[in-house]
């Protein structure tokens, strides 16, 4: 049966008033559209990081505007639900672990009743490190509309993480990100900008590798020194770019048929099905001897 499915590109700040007004004012629209799924971006609650790495005001910890950090069982999560309904809604921010100072860039699915699965971002870009402790696996979780994976920005780069959900039956893989613009020799039309470009190559990507549902959320707008490039976008499991926001807010809404769109791409050729585990390196951690730094 099909279903209706929306990508979000949007501004959100450390004003938690204006995120909670603006998410609710998404999911309205989105409700208008018949969307049953709904992708905020990465830290739609609290904003992202003002900056990153040694760029601008990140090279102290003391010094960097972090966002509010939230319980899964805290008020926060429980205001979205609120405003969720229904609707099935992926919402990022800065989650506090039960030791009350361990921070996590993280993600949950939920609606107006039930969290269906959380995650907390693995792969950290650019000294990122600095403000969150990294997430060490990958799992995907079973929803009203189907078999749900996570990602959070970064994680993109990584063909293992999209692969790992994959394999254990992501049928929609939702990446949620607060991608940015390059910050030397940017594109004076950001559309053109190369990391406008790896975002963009990096959704059609994962999506054709593992023959899934793509849903690539993004922020939009600028905040601290970051200029974000949006571009929220809908992929299906062959590529294709069913919906995309471009440098604009807004939504990326798309019909998808998950059973039927399986059954024609994987049908002819399976990329899960025909893999070769026997012929590949024992330990991915070393390539042809070269060792990356853990």
């Amino acid at each position: 049966m099909p279903v209706t499915v929306a990508a979000v590109a949007a501004n959100f700040t450390r004003d938690l008033d204006q995120n909670y007004a603006l998410i609710a004012d998404l999911v309205a629209q989105a409700r208008d559209a018949g969307v049953q799924l709904l992708a905020l971006p990465e830290a739609a609650i609290g904003g992202y990081l003002s900056s990153l790495g040694n760029h601008g005001d990140t090279v102290k910890t003391t010094s960097r505007s972090l966002p509010p950090a939230i319980r899964l069982d805290g008020p926060e999560l429980r205001r979205v639900q609120g405003i969720a309904g229904d609707m099935i809604v992926v919402v990022g921010f800065c989650e506090l672990d039960d030791d009350g100072e361990t921070r996590y860039n993280a993600a949950a699915c939920l609606d107006g009743s039930t969290i269906y699965g959380s995650y907390r971002k693995v792969h950290q870009p650019l000294g990122e490190n600095m403000s969150y402790s990294a997430g060490d696996h990958y799992a995907a979780f079973d929803t009203p509309i189907g078999r749900v994976g996570l990602q959070i920005c970064y994680d993109k780069a990584f063909p293992e993480a999209a692969r790992s959900l994959a394999l254990d039956g992501a049928e929609i893989i939702v990446s949620i990100s607060a991608w940015p613009a390059a910050r030397t020799a940017t594109a004076e039309n950001l559309q053109e900008d190369r990391w406008t470009y790896r975002h963009n190559l990096f959704d059609m990507s994962r999506a054709l590798d593992n023959q899934v549902f793509w849903i690539a959320s993004n922020q939009a707008g600028t905040f601290g020194s970051l200029r974000y490039v949006a571009n929220a976008k809908v992929v299906d499991p062959g590529g294709n770019v069913l919906a995309t926001t471009l440098l604009e807010a807004g939504l990326a809404v798309a019909e998808i048929d998950i059973a039927g769109t399986f059954q024609a791409m994987r049908g002819g050729m399976f990329h899960l099905r025909d893999r070769r585990p026997d012929a590949y390196a024992p330990d991915l951690v070393t390539a042809r001897g070269v060792l990356v730094d853990a």
